[in-house]
């Protein structure tokens, strides 16, 4: 049965606070918009019907994208997800820091109490925040998070008021809902232990248990089973606060419902990450075999119905007009990451990089060249915006836009480009920054795109993907050669020396503020 946004509502708690939905428009609340942050994950640029997808339709995020600026060379600053939320939120290269690889589903806080967020920008001139869904950014202290307790640092110790976090991925324990600092439904007589070193507890794993897996692995994703699904770590207890795989999109979608009607009277500030396209896809009934692409393309229509749910209920309130929303992914398209799905089988045609070299993981241009769609129908005219445009930018232009005032130590690598963030104006950003697996870095500017060597390993053995990594500079240049088939680097010296002399001095212009 088709699930809809005022069902959604009508079902919540204090119900009280949804009166008025279907009435039409309500005035604006005050000058400054809500602001809507969407995360996809591992969305690629090709996996959008408004994006040139053809074996796969997307009406809602299509619905997005022809209200507002449909952006086409908009980029995630790195190709693993992470960093790239950590580089959003801080404003900050997330390589200038050295914990901020792929975090384990335990891993403490990473970023620095001290460091003034985005969020922490916006609630500083009065917006509710609330962070809700995949959060991957670590809870709590240094040396492993307790789940059986309060979890302090977490997402409000960083400027959200609110927080209804997925702690890590979805294919990594523990698989639990963390709000507000406690573990959702624990039955503190069934403890939670996690670890990413040793076994814990007693609970099958996929290497031991292999017939209890309904969902098999392809490589790696042998640890412990919840839900039928071998996870990458080990768990033991909480058995009554385990998440249901099939219904995660329908709880993070009407909790962030449910946070924007909570403060429709004032402006508000989410930050969503969906737990789709990540593995392991296990679509919700409404969506299984729907799409013809298998489990993967059933999740992207799983996504779309997401944010659907969420334009409805702005709609709903009366405060869409008056609400900036911003939907992208947090890196580029992997097929095949770890489980047997037939992903890559059952494509059909469809294709996730579109015209683009390598993947989530890479260097090259589909690991990190994202959908950016930005809708404010008080201000945005819809259209296409071709300008080269980096999401670590997003913090200082959010900041531009709503008069926060930024410590100086803050944000130190974003930049207010909130003109072409609105689509006012279509000046290229100088370069962009992009960062691979093994930290890796390239950089792009004008036409030209320069991978600085690296001794790292050129596929990622999992998904087979290429990195980027050589030991030797490659240059591409992008405005003939798109899908980067053709290393010139050897033609134009000049251009290798120029962009190299340019990474150095990004690298070099900013002392970490994030220890």
């Amino acid at each position: 049965m088709k699930t809809n946004t005022c069902c959604l509502l009508a079902a919540l708690p204090a119900a009280a606070l949804f009166q008025g939905c279907g009435d039409g428009p309500r005035p604006a609340a005050g000058t400054r918009p809500n602001v809507i942050f969407i995360y996809a994950d591992d969305l690629g640029i090709g996996d959008l019907s408004c994006y040139g997808a053809t074996k796969i339709s997307t009406p809602n995020i299509d619905r997005l994208a022809a209200q507002g600026r449909r952006f086409t060379n908009a980029y995630a600053t790195s190709a693993t997800s992470t960093p790239s939320r950590f580089g959003l939120l801080t404003g900050m290269y997330p390589w200038r820091q050295q914990n901020t690889g792929i975090a384990p589903g335990n891993s403490e806080l990473i970023i620095d109490t001290a460091c003034h967020t985005l969020a922490d920008a916006l609630h500083s001139v009065g917006y509710a925040t609330g962070a809700v869904g995949k959060w991957h950014l670590g809870l709590g202290p240094a040396g492993g998070t307790d789940f059986n307790a309060e979890i302090r640092p977490g997402a409000r110790d960083i400027g959200f008021d609110y927080e209804f976090l997925i702690p890590a991925t979805v294919d990594r324990v523990p698989c639990v809902f963390v709000e507000d600092g406690h573990v959702v439904g624990l039955d503190p007589a069934d403890p939670i232990t996690v670890s990413y070193d040793h076994k814990v507890g007693d609970w099958p794993t996929g290497e031991e248990n292999p017939e209890l897996v309904t969902l098999k692995p392809s490589q790696g994703h042998n640890n412990t089973i919840v839900n039928g699904i071998p996870r990458i770590g080990w768990m033991t207890g909480g058995r009554s606060a385990l998440w249901v795989d099939e219904n995660i999109a329908d709880t993070i979608t009407a909790k962030a419902v449910r946070f924007i009607a909570q403060h429709r009277d004032e402006p508000f500030f989410l930050y969503m990450g969906t737990q789709d396209v990540h593995v392991p896809r296990v679509p919700h009934p409404r969506f299984a075999g729907k799409s013809g692409l298998g489990t993967r393309g059933d999740v992207i229509l799983q996504l779309d119905w997401t944010i659907g749910e969420v334009m409805r209920t702005l709609d709903c309130l009366g405060i869409a007009d008056n609400t900036l929303f911003i939907f992208t992914s947090d890196n580029g398209a992997v097929i095949d990451d770890g489980y047997q799905d037939r992903a890559l089988e059952l494509l059909n045609g469809h294709t996730p990089m579109g015209i683009y070299r390598g993947g989530k993981y890479s260097l090259y241009e589909a690991g990190t060249r994202v959908p950016f769609i930005v809708r404010w129908p008080a201000r945005v005219r819809p259209g296409e915006q071709p300008a080269l445009f980096s999401q670590i930018d997003v913090y200082r232009s959010l900041a531009s836009l709503t008069g926060a005032e930024l410590p100086a130590t803050a944000a130190p690598d974003s930049r207010d480009c909130l003109p072409e963030l609105l689509g006012e104006r279509q000046n290229d950003r100088e370069y962009v920054v992009q960062q691979n697996l093994n930290n890796t870095l390239a950089i792009l500017s004008g036409p030209w795109k320069y991978l600085e060597p690296s001794d790292g390993p050129a596929l990622e053995f999992w998904t087979k993907t290429e990195l980027g990594n050589a030991p030797e500079p490659q240059l591409y240049d992008l405005s003939a050669d798109p899908r980067e088939r053709n290393n010139v680097a050897a033609e134009h010296p000049d251009v290798v020396a120029e962009l190299s002399a340019l990474l150095a001095e990004v690298r070099g212009a900013v002392a970490s503020t994030v220890k």
